[in-house]
């Protein structure tokens, strides 16, 4: 917090944070100015002067204030609006300085960040997981309490974002969920931080922010097809061999069902640029939306296996049906995913849907995946008994879909410059 100077007949210079010099050598005439400056969002170090020499690292005593070096802290014109973004996405601040706490609250308030202001000299390890739930801005942090503080955010359940610069900031950097930080920090800062900012502004966050939850909302969605098609494949599987029955597909009426129904609309879906905050409980969502839509897709594949038989069609003509049922239920659950379908999501699900009318037309097509087109009442009955299943999974994964968090807003515009 200071530094010194011996200069023999000179005397002893002490350069420091104004509070600390003051502490030690009272000044009744340079505290109220201090408070005026530091009032003023300004940055403050004192310039003192002592008759003893130095001994050691000893901050000396008897100290005489000389003067004061003002440094004005320029505020980024972004940052306001940066930091509103976080807060209404309901991202908690919480501002920690080496610095005086008075004048890291005057720039906190400043660009909108304001609360209990906590000066952390006057804490001890005990007490930090108390501060840090009541606190805002800290000021005098030093570098190993800013460690404990991030480890006391984490054991209260927070996911822990947080960005430095400088040396007194790795260790904090290393043990944040993410740390980020800036392209002109020093080296070790950049070195333990999983993202660096290599344009130096806080107002990247937000969109940094918006990928990931963009790449976890996308992996939700994604998630959600490709288990469903492993609940009812091993579902099928199971009960055909349990039943001593012929599978219900060829391979290749499998692939594709599963490409025109899974593989190629999530790869759009994947692209995707909506987003929602991230919220926990992923793989019980997926499993709420995969299990019930398997058993569905199984029933009905499994009920038109059931219904050809009785009525004595050959395995060639059950496979053509339970293909039907496949990708009509696939394509049906790929719309309650995605529901409301507007936009390029219409799109895409009709394009799926005139593939596979097409692969039951085109005829090198349709004798590659063995697809003769059925009677018609045995296609009128496919595309109603897929109607009914795709009405059941609307019906079942309904809890699960509106327990969805509505799409955040999109981040403001990047800095220029």
């Amino acid at each position: 917090k200071w530094s010194a100077a011996d200069l023999g007949s000179h005397g002893t210079w002490v350069l420091g944070a104004p509070d600390v010099l003051l502490a030690a050598s009272p000044h009744p005439g340079a505290g109220a100015v201090l408070a005026d400056l530091v009032a003023q969002n300004l940055r403050v170090l004192l310039l003192a002067r002592a008759d003893l020499l130095l001994v050691d690292d000893t901050l000396p005593t008897s100290l005489r204030p000389a003067g004061f070096v003002v440094l004005t802290e320029r505020i980024r014109p972004d940052a306001a609006d940066t930091v509103a973004y976080l807060a209404a996405q309901g991202v908690g601040l919480r501002v920690i300085s080496g610095d005086d706490a008075r004048a890291v609250a005057a720039v906190a308030a400043a660009v909108g960040v304001r609360g209990d202001v906590v000066d952390a000299r006057d804490l001890d390890d005990d007490a930090i997981p108390a501060a840090m739930a009541r606190g805002v801005v800290f000021g005098r942090v030093l570098p190993e309490q800013k460690s404990g503080m991030l480890r006391a955010l984490r054991r209260q359940g927070h996911t822990v974002a947080m960005t430095g610069d400088g040396v007194n900031d790795v260790i904090a950097l290393k043990e944040a969920d993410l740390g980020i930080a800036m392209g002109s920090g020093v080296p070790a800062a950049r070195a333990v931080a999983q993202v660096v900012l290599l344009d130096d502004a806080f107002a990247s966050v937000p969109h940094l922010m918006a990928e990931g939850r963009r790449v976890v909302t996308n992996a939700e969605r994604v998630a959600n097809l490709f288990l469903t098609k492993s609940v009812w494949a091993g579902l099928v599987a199971v009960t055909v061999a349990a039943l001593d029955l012929s599978y219900p597909f060829l391979p290749r009426q499998v692939t594709l069902a599963g490409s025109l129904a899974i593989g190629i609309p999530a790869f759009f879906l994947a692209l995707d640029t909506k987003a929602r905050p991230y919220r926990p409980g992923f793989v019980r969502r997926v499993l709420r939306f995969a299990v019930p839509a398997g058993v569905v897709m199984t029933t009905a594949v499994l009920g038109t296996v059931a219904a050809a038989g009785a009525a004595g069609l050959a395995l060639a003509e059950t496979r053509v049906l339970t293909t039907i049922v496949l990708l009509l239920v696939g394509l049906g659950i790929l719309a309650v995913l995605e529901w409301p379908l507007t936009g390029w999501r219409a799109a895409v699900v009709a394009a799926m849907a005139l593939a596979g009318a097409l692969a039951f037309v085109i005829p090198p097509v349709r004798d590659f995946f063995a697809l003769a087109p059925p009677a018609p009442a045995w296609l009128a009955g496919t595309v109603g008994l897929s109607t009914v299943a795709v009405a059941a999974v609307a019906a079942l994964t309904r809890g699960v879909r509106r327990d969805r968090v509505s799409p955040s807003a999109p981040p403001p515009s990047r800095p220029s410059g």
